[in-house]
């Protein structure tokens, strides 16, 4: 029923998660009615997309295809002896955001997940360790995501540095528990247990 062009643009656009098939055909429609220099811009920075982007050799951060290493790692006035340890290379923006970290990051590239088939060996740990004892490390804070998969991951990481650092290493793990601006009734147990447990002085 639609033009070759256009279906190919929907199914394209289909196959990206989140979008549906009514919104991918929202998405095509109103890309064919705009300006052509939208598709065209769009077109040429997905082309350019894989080539332009790489992976730090140290870091595994998402870096320009022209570098050789992550600014975060290579700035002179960030804290080599401080990593933060996130799941996916775009954590580290969350973080960044805040303007309040001045360490260094390190990116695991997901987290241990028997059903989706990864294991600890897929992970960048074994790097991580190294990284530790090249750079002199002082404190590693772990910073994956609070689900099973990334509490799995984080005791493992945990259970590895301390074994071989010992007390010559902190390790440290984001605080969890409570929003901002979250009455209790509407804290789910999980949270409300975090928060427990993570509980400060006054």
């Amino acid at each position: 029923m639609l033009p070759k062009s256009l279906q190919a643009a929907i199914d394209a656009l289909s196959a990206l998660p989140g979008v549906g098939p009514r919104t991918a055909e929202r998405y095509a429609y109103y890309l064919f009615r705009a300006n052509p220099a939208l598709s065209q811009a769009l077109s040429s920075a997905l082309s350019d997309l894989h080539s332009g982007v790489k992976s730090c050799p140290v870091t595994f951060a998402l870096i320009d295809a022209k570098e050789d290493k992550s600014p975060l790692y290579t700035d002179p006035t960030r804290d080599k002896t401080t990593i933060l340890v996130v799941e996916e290379p775009l954590d580290i923006y969350a973080i960044e955001s805040t303007h309040g970290y001045k360490g260094t990051y390190h990116v695991l590239g997901g987290a241990i997940s028997p059903i989706d088939g990864i294991t600890a060996d897929e992970l960048h740990i074994k790097e991580l360790l190294l990284r530790v004892e090249q750079d002199g490390v002082k404190e590693v804070i772990i910073a994956t995501n609070p689900s099973v998969e990334g509490e799995s991951t984080a005791l493992l990481i945990s259970k590895l540095l301390s074994e071989k650092f010992g007390k010559n290493l902190k390790i440290t793990r984001l605080a969890r528990g409570l929003p901002l601006g979250v009455d209790l009734s509407y804290a789910d147990q999980i949270t409300l247990s975090a928060a427990l447990e993570n509980r400060t002085d006054l």
